[in-house]
């Protein structure tokens, strides 16, 4: 997980709407390139700005069914790769969902994202789970399995295995 995510720290929000697939986040036609080139049309369809925009910390927050689509796993690293340090939505696609936590990336389920505008400066509680808008409104996040944070907080599945291994993480 990013380290960026701890007490006190607050993350500019990325506004989104419902429906975000996978091919806006990575686009079908940049597929053929490595991850730094797919991340550089991240949401260009959506947000065109983006992608030179968005700075380490930032969030996204969307509307329901993020990450539908197909299964590619592009999709969550482009975002691990502009430094995103979480997504915030009322619903994930399933295989969405654990590709980005394969790869480090914090998903919290939040149904009340709706009262979360582009732009505002939010905090995150990792321990309830919790996002605490600007005016100090706790929004309350489904639960996360500790094993899934676990995952998160390693940087992903293949950190947590080379961490258990003792050896260095790497990075998407």
């Amino acid at each position: 997980m990013s380290k960026r995510i701890g007490p006190g720290s607050t993350h500019r929000v990325w506004r989104l709407g419902a429906d975000i697939d996978t091919d806006v986040l990575a686009p079908g036609h940049a597929m053929k390139h490595g991850i730094d080139k797919i991340a550089a049309y991240c949401l260009e369809s959506v947000r065109p700005e983006f992608a030179s925009a968005v700075r380490g910390g930032d969030v996204i927050v969307a509307g329901p069914n993020f990450g539908i689509g197909s299964s590619r796993e592009q999709a969550a690293a482009v975002l691990v790769k502009l430094g995103v340090s979480a997504v915030i939505a009322p619903s994930y696609s399933g295989l969405y969902f654990r590709n980005a936590i394969n790869l480090g990336l914090l998903l919290l389920t939040c149904a009340q994202v709706d009262v979360i505008r582009d732009g505002d400066r939010i905090r995150i509680d990792t321990s309830e789970p919790a996002v605490i808008a600007p005016d100090g409104t706790r929004l309350a996040c489904e639960p996360v399995p500790a094993f899934l944070m676990d995952m998160v907080r390693a940087g992903g599945l293949m950190n947590q295995l080379r961490q258990r291994a003792g050896k260095e993480p790497i990075d998407v």
